[in-house]
């Protein structure tokens, strides 16, 4: 395009527009998912499969958690840009103590040095960091390292929440929340007609925060593994054989449209007229 400006002698000299910027591949995907229907506000995943990946390359199981934290970094991106308003990941169970005592700690101490190293990351997109379950349990630089960065992303403007769920279990959690509402209904400060659903969802490290819209679970298997059990009770689930090192953007964005091309009914009928 050509543009005039009127130069101090009053003549006239034309000025090169710069060129238009083409959209990458990446962002004509990203157009394409907004365009045709509704992206999830609430996307929770189970990170299954490192272990398995890692075995059929020939490597150590800790290599594929290390990789398994590359696609951590490229979904939760792409997640942001998208608009999903909170991404929720089963990061460490409380069953997977259980493990060797050398996995475990390599696993903690590649937690520390993930979230120390992506910091900068997080603050640049606008993610904040956020952890559930039974941080206590954690490491106490863990515990050190987790705190100071949600306090370093604590933005209530920011885009997108990232939870990492960590040394939990959905159990654990709903039994906690029915012990603090009998506590306080025996203390005389909640009568028993006051115990609903939204008493116990205020209740669960979840408070606040819509349910998922999208529950995707790598590596093939086909369970939700104790995770979120109050909070994905109309969810819609996702299970896909991709192991979770090699789950990457274009993999969310298939998840994403199997989840646009569903009807969410809640438990209602359409009417047929």
């Amino acid at each position: 395009m050509i543009g005039y400006l009127r130069a101090p002698d009053s003549t006239f000299q034309t000025v090169q527009s710069p060129p238009a910027i083409e959209s990458t591949p990446d962002q004509l995907a990203q157009d394409e998912l907004k365009r045709r229907g509704a992206i999830p506000v609430h996307i929770a995943i189970i990170m299954d499969g490192n272990g398995r990946w890692a075995r059929e390359q020939g490597r150590a199981r800790v290599t594929g958690h290390r990789e398994g934290v590359e696609s951590v970094r490229d979904v939760a991106e792409a997640s942001a840009q998208l608009g999903v308003r909170h991404l929720t990941l089963y990061t460490f169970s409380t069953e997977n103590w259980q493990r060797p005592r050398k996995e475990v700690n390599a696993l903690m101490s590649l937690l520390v040095k993930t979230t120390r190293h992506e910091l900068k990351t997080l603050k640049r997109n606008g993610i904040r960091l956020n952890a559930i379950g039974d941080l206590e349990h954690l490491p106490a630089e863990a515990q050190q390292e987790l705190r100071y960065a949600m306090t370093e992303t604590a933005d209530p403007d920011g885009r997108m929440t990232l939870n990492l769920a960590l040394s939990y279990s959905g159990r654990s959690e709903i039994t906690r929340a029915v012990r603090e509402l009998a506590a306080e209904a025996a203390n005389g400060e909640l009568r028993i007609d006051d115990i609903d659903e939204a008493a116990i969802s205020r209740r669960l490290a979840t408070a606040g925060m819509p349910d998922p819209d999208l529950l995707i679970r790598t590596g093939g298997e086909y369970r939700i593994s104790n995770f979120l059990l109050w909070q994905l009770a109309y969810t819609e689930l996702f299970f896909t054989d991709c192991y979770w090192p090699a789950f990457r953007r274009t993999q969310l964005y298939d998840s994403i449209r199997d989840f646009q091309d569903r009807e969410r009914r809640f438990g209602t009928i359409e009417e047929t007229g």
